[in-house]
């Protein structure tokens, strides 16, 4: 068993794979130290823009751009992805001077690129330049630069971009996560950008999935009990809210409470609803979160819940079968 993982172990593919990793990992921790007042300027620039960010870049620091874009507009600062060679065909037509645009480029000479300075600056966008080398067109023109050199690449020929983008790639996630902080952005706003996802259903407010107006089942409180029962059966929640004048709720009468009152009255029918309610129901409010609806539900085992205002006036119905499925929790 020893000799076999010794071989795992010192097996070339394993060897390589780890090398990768212990190169990558230095690039970006000798970063750490490198990030100064410049990278300051370059979160308020973008934290404080009334207009888009745009991000530029060719091959892999165009797919490290998209990243950067995609990353952006999904915490909240609008974004876009210019590509450089279609920009100087008319593309430019994407930007405005209420825009930052970010340039991305290891050497800071790539051509496309640099060929976007001149143009950009006619407009009138401010811009944030990253690349390894300081000293480079971009680096110099660029209204704020920021590094992302790096001793080696992880490439054993040291020609394939790698520990190269993996920096940049860093550089960047940190850049769009301190323009989050800065602009207070929170869990409720992620998720209000991402309605399809987990995050998104956790966040759903009871307001997003109760049933209101004429689906609500509502009865006065001098309703006869007959005509109690018919707008129960009517609307199929096994339920209906028993309110007074302003649709103020004043109690409930459930399938459970019909079943019981026939039990021990053989003139139900000549009653109504006043008599006939469970008075203090349970309710919620229309700004709860609707994993606080259903927890409320299950621990009272109930199916549904009035949602009312602060005046305690009846808005709307939720019910347990809207909540199953939504992995709330």
């Amino acid at each position: 068993m020893s000799d076999s993982r010794s071989e795992v172990e010192e097996h070339p593919a394993l060897v390589e794979g780890r090398r990768v990793l212990r190169v990558e990992s230095a690039a970006i921790a000798a970063l750490v130290d490198k990030l100064d007042e410049s990278f300051v300027i370059a979160v308020e620039m973008v934290a404080g823009t009334a207009g888009r960010t745009v991000t530029s870049g060719m091959g892999k620091s165009g797919i490290i751009c998209r990243k950067l874009t995609a990353t952006f507009a999904s915490t909240g600062t609008p974004s876009l992805f210019l590509h450089p060679a279609e920009a100087i065909h008319g593309d430019l037509g994407m930007v405005t001077s209420g825009d930052v645009v970010i340039l991305v480029s290891n050497s800071g000479e790539t051509e496309e690129v640099v060929r976007l300075l001149e143009p950009l600056r006619r407009i009138g966008a401010k811009l944030i330049g990253i690349s390894g080398n300081a000293a480079s067109t971009l680096g110099k023109t660029c209204d704020v630069h920021l590094y992302a050199g790096i001793e080696k690449e992880a490439c054993p020929m040291g020609l394939a971009p790698t520990a190269s983008t993996t920096a940049t790639l860093a550089i960047c996630d940190a850049l769009a996560m301190a323009v989050l902080t800065a602009r207070g952005f929170r869990e409720e706003n992620f998720a209000s950008l991402h309605p399809g996802g987990k995050l998104g259903k956790r966040f759903l407010k009871v307001r997003d999935l109760m049933h209101a107006g004429a689906d609500v089942p509502i009865v006065q409180l001098d309703t006869t009990m007959r005509d109690v029962i018919y707008e129960m059966s009517k609307k199929g929640f096994g339920v209906t809210a028993v309110v007074s004048a302003g649709s103020r709720l004043e109690g409930v009468i459930s399938d459970g409470d019909l079943r019981r009152l026939f039990e021990r009255d053989d003139d139900v029918l000549r009653r109504n609803a006043d008599s006939c309610m469970h008075r203090d129901p349970r309710t919620i409010s229309p700004d709860e979160l609707a994993s606080a609806a259903l927890q409320r539900m299950e621990t009272a085992k109930i199916t549904s819940l009035f949602v009312v205002d602060e005046d305690k006036a009846v808005t709307g119905i939720i019910h347990l079968h809207d909540l199953w499925g939504l992995e709330l929790f």
